[in-house]
């Protein structure tokens, strides 16, 4: 990447001073067919100095953090509004590196990391001594993976071995999967940004627990049950993923909080197609004779169906799960530059992918879904 004489100057700076002050993000474009180590090195120094740098990963960009300097964390937390007891993932570039933050690695662990990583696996672990409280939200147990994005892994190396990385936005907001989404939310919060272009997957990294006897699947996400069973055979959801009933709290701290939500008023409209399809023709009707402004999410090939809506966003081909997942964010966002009142989403099935979408959607919707 060609960088001007007074641009190496600053990457320069970055690199020898020991002290960082930045007033305004610096937002750095990667070549991904051509990583410029220099960047990736002066972003490192900034991890390493207790700063924060935004960075892209398969899943979603990432708000990076020394996962080992708990006032890292705290910065982290407060870039994003994020509550302080939702953990943080610590992001590694080897297996070998888990064995310093992880008080115990059980056989399942070995096999999975085998099997997923680099990937979008996060697994959760006994934590060790070195690893703050303020990275882990006050637990006893650490969320760990290693993604599959060279940036990422090459930022890894240069930051220290352990970076903490919620998705790169504000809390509740929809996750980043593009850096100008970063920039809308973090921008003047955080040191840089990494722009990578827009990420392949779309929706977070599946969190499994091997802290407990039976494995059990906090958030899901790319990784599916079938592909966890596949290799270590029994795995189990945790039962308040995916419920409709609010008082159904998950084991995961972070996933008891609404996330992902558009500004509009957003629910799910689930039940056999054809009925889905009318109940949305009609709530659009209804919509109209009062003033309310709708907005819809779809499969491409419904969109001519509801040319009487205000808004219509498709997301991917119908049975096209990975196309939905890597637009699904991106289609949140895009609402909140229209001045739609409510938006009503197709729902989406109870296996493979479609679980970790469908997980997503009820929260952004605040488990709102209106069943035909």
């Amino acid at each position: 990447m060609a960088m001007g004489n007074a641009h190496r100057h600053f990457l320069g700076n970055l690199l020898k001073n020991k002290k960082i002050e930045m007033i305004n993000t610096l937002v750095e474009k990667i070549d991904r067919s051509n990583i410029d180590l220099d960047v990736i090195r002066a972003a490192g120094k900034v991890l390493r100095e207790g700063g924060l740098v935004a960075f892209p990963t398969e899943t979603v960009y990432g708000l990076g953090g020394d996962g080992l300097n708990p006032e890292s964390s705290r910065k982290i937390y407060e870039a994003k509004g994020r509550p302080s007891d939702n953990p943080l993932i610590i992001h590694v570039a080897d297996f070998e590196s888990i064995k310093k933050i992880a008080a115990s690695i059980p056989d399942t662990a070995k096999k999975l990391a085998d099997a997923f990583w680099p990937g979008p696996m996060t697994m959760i672990l006994p934590k060790s001594e070195i690893v703050p409280m303020e990275t882990t939200g006050g637990l006893n147990t650490i969320a760990i993976r290693m993604p599959k994005d060279d940036i990422a892994l090459e930022l890894i190396r240069c930051g220290g071995g352990y970076v903490a990385a919620p998705s790169a936005n504000a809390s509740g907001r929809p996750s980043p999967t593009k850096a100008s989404h970063v920039y809308e939310d973090l921008n003047e919060r955080i040191d840089m940004i990494l722009d990578g272009g827009e990420v392949g997957i779309g929706v977070e990294s599946t969190i499994i627990d091997l802290s407990e006897e039976t494995p059990v699947i906090l958030r899901p996400g790319y990784i599916t049950k079938e592909m966890f069973e596949s290799v270590i055979g029994h795995v189990i959801y945790d039962p308040g993923l995916t419920s409709v009933d609010a008082s159904v709290k998950p084991k995961a701290p972070g996933m008891k909080y609404r996330h992902y939500a558009p500004k509009a008023d957003l629910s799910v409209v689930e039940g056999d197609k054809s009925r889905v399809m009318l109940k949305m023709k009609d709530l659009i009707a209804d919509n109209l004779t009062k003033g309310i402004k709708t907005g819809i999410i779809c499969n491409d090939e419904d969109k001519i169906s509801f040319d009487n809506a205000d808004y219509v966003i498709g997301i991917g081909a119908q049975g096209d799960e990975e196309m939905a997942a890597r637009h699904l964010y991106d289609a949140l966002r895009e609402f909140d530059s229209t001045d739609v009142d409510v938006i009503y989403s197709i729902g989406f099935g109870e296996s493979g992918l479609a679980v970790a979408i469908m997980n997503r959607l009820l929260k952004a919707a605040g488990q709102k879904v209106i069943t035909v």
